[in-house]
């Protein structure tokens, strides 16, 4: 992960209030990530932070576009990221002592979060935009034999 700290918001020393945040993903945020499927990008993460006394509301829009590894051709592409979740930090059976020992918001990691849930299982380009010699290859290997089971 990266060391990226400046990302962390430390709500003990926040007012109680309302505050902003935006932080910015880049290619240095996604290559210092470890196994990710994201190779490179830039999202914009616009985090609201409802901050009162015993719990908080964060509300994080992320836009931007991400790079990943198509699953067809293997080359680069494209992926637009535009989603907002809101995050509650109470829970019906959390206590104030347990509120304390959670004082620390890492935006970067949720950021990330979204961003992730956002990227499709499969991934290739639109049709026709995957590399061509690529799309020989496979054409090339492609069985046109009926299953065993469709042969009447």
């Amino acid at each position: 992960m990266s060391n990226q700290n400046h990302y962390i918001i430390d709500l003990k020393r926040l007012p109680i209030g309302t505050h902003t945040f935006e932080i910015t993903l880049d290619d240095e945020f996604f290559g210092a990530l470890e196994k990710t499927e994201v190779l490179s990008g830039k999202v914009v993460a616009k985090a609201t932070l409802n901050l009162r006394e015993e719990d908080y509301q964060l509300n994080i829009a992320v836009q931007g576009t991400v790079f990943v590894v198509c699953d067809r051709c293997l080359d680069p592409m494209s992926l637009d990221i535009d989603d907002e979740q809101e995050i509650f930090s109470e829970d019906e059976e959390q206590t104030n002592d347990q509120m304390v020992n959670d004082q620390m918001v890492d935006l970067s990691w949720l950021a990330y979060e979204i961003v992730s849930i956002n990227i499709p299982l499969v991934h290739s380009h639109q049709p026709g935009g995957c590399n061509q010699q690529m799309e020989l290859l496979l054409h090339d290997h492609l069985c046109d034999e009926p299953e065993p089971d469709e042969i009447d």
